[in-house]
């Protein structure tokens, strides 16, 4: 039963995605406060999920999938919101899109040539996720003078690319263990085992390709 729940809190998340963009353009007043709910019980669903999902080792495939889904659509659905209503810059969009997409790619990568996935998030990716939730909360909450929103943006966008460099200096590290493991598997292969071994060649300069 515990392992559902955390799946069950992802879709619900993903649910609320429609409901932050209806409440955030239905309410016409300066600050979004059932748009800020909404968020705040989004940002809430995402902690329980996973902290159940990790004490209870309630992972599972689907939960790998919809917990990342429900996240970057309800972070892009209130960047495009805040952008819309002028509240937040369009380049921090652009920064915060080729971040999550160059991650979207690594990840990818990862899974298909090193048949491995990049370790959990770490204090830097965590701060940045809470940064950002942070000053997202706080455009819609106050009105806050334009150049002291370019700071917190600045910040939190400095924060996320942080994280990028960390999960890019992660992705090259898992790769190089990868070769290296394939190369010694070659090296040490039986004589007799001439399949086996360009198998494990065509690896290592797949694992080359990937790296270049």
């Amino acid at each position: 039963m515990l392992k559902v729940i955390p799946n069950i809190l992802s879709v619900f998340r993903i649910c609320l995605v429609p409901v932050f963009v209806i409440v955030y353009f239905i309410d016409t007043r300066d600050i979004k406060y059932y748009a800020i709910i909404v968020y705040l019980i989004a940002g809430l669903s995402d902690f329980l999920d996973g902290y159940i999902a990790r004490k209870f080792d309630a992972q599972s495939k689907l939960g790998k999938f919809l917990d990342p889904l429900g996240d970057k659509l309800m972070t892009f659905v209130v960047l495009i919101c805040i952008t819309i209503t002028n509240r937040i810059f369009l380049w921090a969009v652009l920064v915060f899109f080729v971040k999550e997409i160059l991650m979207g790619i690594g990840g990818l990568v990862l899974h298909k040539k090193a048949h491995v996935e990049l370790p959990p998030a770490n204090f830097i990716g965590k701060a940045s996720t809470f940064v950002f939730y942070a000053v997202c909360v706080a455009l819609m909450l106050f009105r806050i003078p334009d150049h002291i929103a370019i700071i917190l943006v600045a910040f939190a966008i400095g924060l996320a690319l942080v994280a990028l460099a960390v999960y890019i200096f992660s992705y090259a590290k898992i790769m190089k263990s990868r070769k290296k493991e394939l190369s010694d598997s070659t090296v040490s292969a039986p004589s007799g085992d001439i399949g086996e071994i360009k198998c494990n060649q065509q690896s290592v300069q797949d694992a080359d390709e990937t790296l270049q």
